[in-house]
C-alpha cells in the first residue's frame, strides 16, 4: 500500500524494533545511577568502620597499684606519668614507678607505683637511715647487700616496710678469732656482741676474767676477742693513818693569828690483802687483815680572837745614813716590796725595840740573834752565809719574814705591842 505523499509506510517489524532499542537505552541510564549511589555508601561505611577501630585502638583500661593497692581505670593517655596524672597519684624521686613515667602505657596494662618509706637500722653497730621501696625488711636488705637469712635480726626478716617501729638491729656474719687458756679459737657468727659470741663458743668466765673488747662490744670482722685469766696474790704493806686537825679559839692571841698548839703526827696500820690480777694489772683487792701500830695525833691550831688597835705611825727620824742599816733597810723595802715612809717608821720603832738595830745582839735566855732578833738565830743563813756579820743579809731575811707572817711592818709593830713579841 502506497502513502499519499509519496512515502512508504513503515512496517510493524521495523517500528518495534525502534521502540525494544529506545527501552534498553532509557534502563541501562537507570542502573548506572543505582551503582554510584551504593559505591558510596560503602565509602562512608569504610570511614566509619576506620573511625571505630581508630576509637578503640585509643581507648585503655589499666590497673594502678599503688603500694600494693589495685584499681582498674580507663584512659586515652599514651604514657604511664600521662596515666597516673589522669588518677591524682603522686609520686616522688625515690618511690618506683614502673613501668617509668616516660614509657608507654604496657600491653598488659599493669602499672606499679611503690612509695619510699625511710627505715632506721643499726647494722653492725653502726646507725643509718635508708630510704625503700621494697615491701619487706628482706628486700630492703638484699638491696643493701646484705643477706638477712645470714644475719641476726632484731625483727622477723619477712616483716613489712610499713609495720617496722624503732631501729631494726642487724649483726651480720663476722670471721673471728678467740683467744683463751693459750689456744687460738677461729669463729664464723652473727653475734651481736662478746658476750654473746663467747656464749656461742662454750667458753665460760670467771667473775675476774678481763675480755678485751668489753662484752657488751659489738665483734668487728677480723677481730680477735682475748681474754686474760684473773690469778690472785696475797701481800702486806704498811698504810699511813692521816691526822685530823682542829682549830680552837685563843683570846690571848690576835685576831687572825695562828699558831699550832699541838703538831699533828699520822698514825700507822699494817693490811694484809688479796690481789686480782688480770693481763699483769691488779683490778681487785680484798682486805683480809688489818692492825692499827700507831694512833694518829691531831693537830690542835689556836685561832687568835683578840683585837688589835692598830698603831699610828711612830714619830721616829726616817732620815737616815744611806750606809747605815737603817739606811739599807728603807732602799730594800721601796726596792723589794714597794713600802714607804709609814712601813719604815714603823719598821725603825720594831727592830729598836728588838735589837737597837745591831748586828751581833743576842738574847741570851731564848737564843734570838742580829737585827730581826731571829729565832732560831740560823734561820737567817737561807738568805746569806754572812748572816752573823752582814746588816744586809740580816734585813733581807728579817723583810721576808714579816711579809710571810705579818703582811707589813706596821702589821707586826701592832702584833708586837699587843703581845710582847712578833
Amino acid at each position: 500500500m502506497t502513502h499519499p505523499c509519496g512515502h512508504a509506510a513503515p512496517s510493524s517489524r521495523g517500528q518495534a524494533r525502534r521502540d525494544r532499542d529506545g527501552a534498553g537505552a532509557q534502563g541501562r541510564q537507570a542502573g548506572g545511577g543505582r551503582h554510584v549511589k551504593l559505591a558510596a555508601r560503602l565509602v562512608v561505611l569504610a570511614v566509619a568502620v576506620t573511625g571505630i577501630a581508630g576509637f578503640s585502638a585509643a581507648h585503655k583500661t589499666v590497673t594502678i597499684t599503688v603500694d600494693g593497692v589495685s584499681r582498674e581505670v580507663t584512659t586515652f593517655a599514651g604514657s604511664v606519668g600521662a596515666v597516673l596524672a589522669q588518677e591524682h597519684v603522686a609520686y616522688g624521686e625515690l618511690d618506683l614507678v614502673a613501668p617509668a613515667p616516660e614509657a608507654a602505657v604496657p600491653r598488659s596494662g599493669q602499672i606499679v607505683v611503690r612509695t619510699a618509706r625511710p627505715i632506721e637500722l643499726t647494722i653492725d653497730g653502726e646507725r643509718q637511715t635508708v630510704w625503700t621501696t621494697a615491701a619487706t625488711l628482706e628486700e630492703a636488705l638484699a638491696d643493701l647487700g646484705v643477706r638477712s637469712d645470714e644475719a641476726q635480726l632484731s625483727v622477723s626478716r619477712r616483716a613489712a616496710i610499713e609495720r617496722l617501729v624503732g631501729v631494726v638491729r642487724v649483726s651480720t656474719p663476722k670471721a673471728l678469732s678467740v683467744a683463751v687458756d693459750g689456744a687460738v679459737m677461729e669463729a664464723y657468727s652473727n653475734a651481736a656482741s662478746v658476750r654473746e659470741l663467747l656464749g656461742e663458743l662454750g667458753v665460760i668466765l670467771g667473775a675476774d676474767d678481763l675480755v678485751s673488747p668489753g662484752l657488751d662490744e659489738i665483734p668487728l670482722d677480723g677481730q680477735q676477742i682475748t681474754i686474760e685469766r684473773a690469778t690472785s696474790t696475797s701481800d702486806t704493806e704498811i698504810i699511813a693513818i692521816p691526822f685530823e686537825t682542829i682549830e680552837k679559839e685563843d683570846p690571848t692571841l690576835a685576831k687572825g693569828v695562828k699558831k699550832v698548839a699541838t703538831p699533828g703526827v699520822a698514825g700507822q696500820k699494817v693490811v694484809t690483802y688479796t690481789a686480782t690480777l688480770a693481763g699483769g694489772q691488779e683490778i681487785g683487792r680484798e682486805i683480809m687483815l688489818e692492825s692499827i701500830t700507831a694512833l694518829p695525833v691531831t693537830q690542835v691550831v689556836l685561832i687568835g680572837t683578840k683585837k688589835v688597835t692598830v698603831p699610828q705611825t711612830p714619830a721616829v727620824n726616817i732620815d737616815v745614813d744611806p750606809g747605815s742599816a737603817q739606811g739599807i733597810a728603807k732602799q730594800m723595802m721601796l726596792d723589794s716590796y714597794g713600802w714607804g715612809d709609814d712601813q719604815f717608821a714603823c719598821l725603825v720603832s720594831l727592830w729598836q725595840r728588838e735589837s737597837g738595830w745591831r748586828v751581833n745582839a743576842t738574847n741570851r735566855s731564848s737564843g734570838a740573834y742580829g737585827i730581826p732578833q731571829s729565832l732560831p738565830a740560823s734561820k737567817m743563813a737561807s738568805a746569806g752565809d754572812d748572816w752573823q756579820t752582814n746588816p744586809a743579809t740580816q734585813i733581807k731575811w728579817g723583810l721576808g719574814y714579816i711579809a710571810g707572817r705579818y703582811k707589813t711592818p706596821c702589821g707586826a709593830w701592832g702584833a708586837f705591842q699587843s703581845k710582847g713579841w712578833y
